[in-house]
């Protein structure tokens, strides 16, 4: 029997390989291209968590520093037993809170400072509601005198002022703002100019 070898078809063959090798090669390029063209993934940033800012105990506005030293929660009633006019003082309540607060102030200057050189003003809380303090009708429960603005001599111990205030019950977060008069070059303290500053309570 005699065999034909047929050129057309070993031509064809050979065609079909080296188009599967073309067409094999073209993806492996592709493929190459496409990841190169890739970014390559950010290396993890370091852990971003935001400053939570540190309490403020004390701070001096010019030569006056002022300094947190107590905050008593009394609940929402003042015995009048706890009043410097026990034998009469009734109670006083309120659906609240009192909270009875003392801060400091003390000269660092050289000179004495004036009267109503320096006050304390109101509590603040988180959302921003002011409570002031109470006046006449507390007065049984203040010392008397009450040294509040009063002149400050130099380098002295603080002096104490105390106040009352009715606070509400679920407010948190609690501030209390002291001011400050300015001094002009001339070391005379402004009636008109002030200065104020916030100090953090830690209310027991």
């Amino acid at each position: 029997m005699n065999f034909k070898f047929n050129k057309s078809s070993g031509q064809a063959s050979r065609f079909l390989l080296i188009l599967a090798i073309v067409i094999l090669v073209a993806v492996v390029i592709v493929y190459l291209v496409m990841k190169m063209a890739t970014p390559a993934p950010k290396p993890p940033g370091p852990d971003v968590t935001p400053e939570i800012p540190l309490p403020v105990y004390e701070n001096t506005i010019d030569d006056i520093r002022f300094v947190f030293l107590s905050a008593r929660d009394m609940g929402g009633t003042l015995k009048g037993s706890m009043s410097r006019d026990a034998s009469w003082q009734k109670d006083l309540t309120t659906t609240e809170k009192f909270i009875i607060l003392t801060i400091g102030a003390q000269n660092k200057g050289k000179e004495n400072t004036p009267d109503r050189a320096w006050s304390v003003d109101n509590i603040v809380d988180s959302e921003g509601r002011e409570f002031v303090a109470l006046d006449y009708n507390v007065n049984s429960w203040l010392p008397n005198p009450n040294l509040c603005g009063t002149l400050l001599k130099p380098e002295f111990e603080p002096t104490p002022c105390i106040k009352i205030y009715e606070v509400s019950k679920i407010s948190v977060g609690l501030k209390v703002r002291v001011i400050a008069s300015n001094k002009n070059a001339a070391g005379i303290y402004s009636t008109d100019k002030k200065d104020e500053t916030m100090l953090d309570l830690i209310v027991k």
